[in-house]
């Protein structure tokens, strides 16, 4: 595929005035808007690249076919693709939520595709498989979910933003860019977040990962962040004093904060 063509369908935008390149990756129902107040902070220091993922955002709605992004490895794939078109040396990957898990899925698909990823409240399984593992979420906890969404997208935009989030503020942002998603896309999209199950691959990862976990976060409990870090052996574990599922808006300082320590550690 043409660069031009991956810029295009992805809404890639690239900014920044430093030489290694940051590519940051939005969560479920977002777009790359939602890194506003973290890349500002970073934009002095680093190539910064930002994307929607299709359909969501002002990616090319005609390029969206549900037979097309069906798993995680189909968003992989075309984040591989973006970084393919950015061209240069390998990247340093910020993804957010569901990003982290396509982040791995990549990353371990291409050994070589990034430097190293920054996982911003990550799951590599959102359902419980008890009596081993907490993911948070029941069967019956998604389809009430996806229930909510064909039903009234608008109410299920308003009720999960007050989930994913605490802050009055941080609400009504997560509602706005809930609320003026694709409802096919989206909903789409959170069937495949909520089924994913990439806890096999965790030991394969193969590039230092910083594993960013919040405080009473109802989408990605402490537990699965530590399970991460027991199992991605270059894995560093940060417990951030946010709580919520959403770091980046919630605290922006201090997620850029540690975006620009972690990378100044590598090469």
């Amino acid at each position: 595929m043409r660069l031009g063509d991956v810029f295009k369908r992805n809404n890639v935008a690239v900014r920044g005035k430093g030489q290694r390149l940051v590519v940051f990756a939005h969560g479920l129902g977002c777009d790359q808007r939602v890194w506003e107040a973290v890349a500002a902070r970073l934009d002095a220091d680093y190539r910064l690249a930002l994307f929607d993922y299709v359909g969501s955002g002002r990616s090319d709605r005609a390029a969206y076919d549900p037979a097309r992004y069906a798993s995680v490895a189909d968003y992989a794939r075309d984040l591989t693709e973006v970084v393919d078109a950015l061209g240069g040396p390998p990247p340093v990957l910020v993804g957010h939520s569901i990003s982290a898990a396509v982040g791995v899925v990549a990353s371990v698909a291409r050994p070589a595709l990034f430097e190293r990823m920054v996982l911003l409240a990550p799951s590599p399984r959102y359902l419980d498989d008890l009596p081993d593992y907490v993911g948070g979420f029941q069967p019956a906890d998604i389809a009430a979910v996806l229930d909510l969404m064909d039903r009234n997208f608008l109410g299920w935009s308003t009720s999960f933003a007050g989930f994913v989030a605490k802050e009055p503020r941080v609400i009504d942002v997560m509602t706005d860019f809930l609320s003026a998603s694709d409802p096919r896309a989206t909903r789409r999209f959170a069937e495949m977040t909520f089924n994913i199950d990439i806890r096999g691959l965790l030991p394969e990862v193969p590039v230092p990962s910083l594993i960013v976990q919040c405080r009473n976060d109802a989408v990605a409990p402490e537990s699965v962040g530590e399970l991460m870090h027991r199992l991605m052996p270059r894995s560093t574990y940060e417990l951030v004093d946010v709580v919520g599922h959403c770091p980046h808006l919630s605290d922006p300082r201090s997620i850029a904060g540690l975006v620009h320590r972690f990378i100044q550690e590598g090469p």
